[in-house]
Parts: structure tokens; C-alpha cells; sequence
């Protein structure tokens, strides 16, 4: 089992920018990617960027060329640095792992965007 504790979050203006961090614990040996998540109210909850162990990335669309992620896998962390947001990045954010045995995810952490 993983445990994932995130922080980071906040209220940030629009073009503004936030970065989250994740910080994984338990069986970090077990996993494959780390990323995040985000759920907007009365929206699914949605792929926002992952990493794999080697590095390699994903994006949603309408993040891409505003987000990146990054992955320290010395410290089991995960961060995203968030630039340029809208306010249509508003959304509750849970950082997950995906490991052998299914999908983990943390608590999560509010971010809203004013407009």
C-alpha cells in the first residue's frame, strides 16, 4: 500500500501561478507512475499530467505547454508547477499512483482560480 499526502493548493488569481507536491510513502517500490488528478464541481474526475519511473510524461490537453510535472524518485515526490491559470483550472486536485495492484490516491488538495 501507498500513502500520499499532497499540498499546495490554494486561491491564486488568474494567469497566476501554484505548485503541488505529493509526497509518497508505504510501498513506494511498487510504483509505476505518480501524477494527478483533478475534479471540478459536477465534472468527472480527469487525468491532469502523470510520470512513469523512467521519466516518461502525460498531459491533458488543455494543460499542455502550462504544467509540468516532475518526479524525484530518490524522495518518492511528485511535483506540478502550474503556470498560467485559468479559471476553468479550478478544480479539487488528488495526486495517485498507479502500482501492480490498482490505483491510489491522496486526500486532495483545493486549487481555485479567480477570474
Amino acid at each position: 500500500q501507498v500513502q500520499l499526502v499532497e499540498s499546495g493548493g490554494g486561491l491564486v488569481q488568474a494567469g497566476g501561478s501554484l505548485r503541488l507536491s505529493c509526497a509518497a510513502s508505504g510501498s513506494t517500490f511498487s510504483i509505476n507512475a505518480i501524477g494527478w488528478l483533478r475534479q471540478a464541481p459536477g465534472k468527472q474526475r480527469e487525468l491532469v499530467a502523470s510520470i512513469t519511473s523512467g521519466g516518461n510524461t502525460r498531459y491533458t490537453d488543455s494543460v499542455k505547454g502550462r504544467f509540468t510535472i516532475s518526479r524525484d524518485n530518490a524522495k518518492n515526490t511528485v511535483d506540478l508547477q502550474m503556470n498560467s491559470l485559468k479559471p476553468e483550472d479550478t478544480a479539487v486536485y488528488y495526486c495517485f499512483v498507479d502500482t501492480p495492484w490498482g490505483r491510489n490516491w491522496g486526500q486532495g488538495t483545493q486549487v481555485t482560480v479567480s477570474s
